[in-house]
């Protein structure tokens, strides 16, 4: 088994892997459960919307209009965030079915709005969208991975790999909704815990950088120090959290 790849000690910010771009659902036993239950999955977000809004994603300079991306997360690298699973009780159960499913999340695209090209944390997980509210197809609609670019659709999986280089757009007058899980790959499933200790490290680091105007690349060695001396931290934290329900 290949070491897991982490962007926070590759500051190339550019994983070069061997996976496929997107990944077919059909390969997965928990997507076709969880497909199968995409209604009452919207009527919650629904239900929630009513009388909620989502909050804005922390890193504001990878969308193009402030705000554009929003989103509610039940589940984020293993820490359970129990006040939000309890507006989404159907969605929630679902998800802890299974244990390979590390984040979860609905996220919104604002209409006109595009979150700009960047890669993901790891190579350990695969990220998947299943469309909820899609307002169109491509080329107004997509989503590029790689040199390969793909549409949305109500109700279907899109399945890929986080760590290449992505973007996403939505060029229409209406809201884009998805519902979003990361899972892990059965080759590092044993190490599931130190992997999402790993991102929460690095997901750390960018939010202090980013509040200091700090370029990471800039300073790879303290950043590398850093995250190692921090992730040990971010493990018992996951731990501690979950166990007192802090979330």
């Amino acid at each position: 088994m290949r070491s897991a790849w982490f962007s926070i000690f590759d500051f190339s910010f550019d994983y070069k892997g061997p996976e496929p771009p997107f990944i077919n659902p059909a390969d997965f036993a928990w997507a076709n459960e969880i497909k199968l239950n995409s209604d009452d999955i919207k009527k919650e977000l629904y239900q929630y919307l009513s009388k909620n809004d989502l909050k804005s994603y922390f890193n504001e300079s990878m969308v193009s209009r402030q705000n554009s991306w929003r989103t509610i997360s039940l589940k984020t690298w293993n820490i359970e965030l129990f006040k939000n699973q309890k507006e989404f009780p159907i969605t929630t159960a679902l998800i802890n079915k299974h244990s390979q499913i590390i984040s979860a999340s609905f996220n919104l695209l604002e209409p006109n709005s595009k979150i700009h090209p960047h890669c993901g944390d790891t190579n350990a997980i695969y990220r998947c969208h299943l469309g909820l509210q899609i307002p169109s197809g491509l080329p107004e609609c997509g989503f590029r991975v790689k040199n390969e670019t793909k549409e949305w659709q109500n109700g279907e999986w899109l399945i890929f790999m986080d760590a290449y280089n992505h973007e996403a757009w939505n060029n229409t007058a209406k809201e884009r909704y998805i519902f979003l899980i990361d899972v892990i790959r059965d080759d590092y499933y044993d190490k599931r815990f130190n992997i999402g200790a790993t991102v929460l490290t690095s997901l750390f680091i960018q939010k202090w950088s980013g509040k200091f105007n700090v370029k990471l690349d800039d300073y790879p060695m303290i950043v590398k120090i850093g995250a190692t001396m921090i992730k040990p931290f971010a493990k018992l934290s996951v731990y501690a959290v979950n166990l007192i329900k802090l979330f």
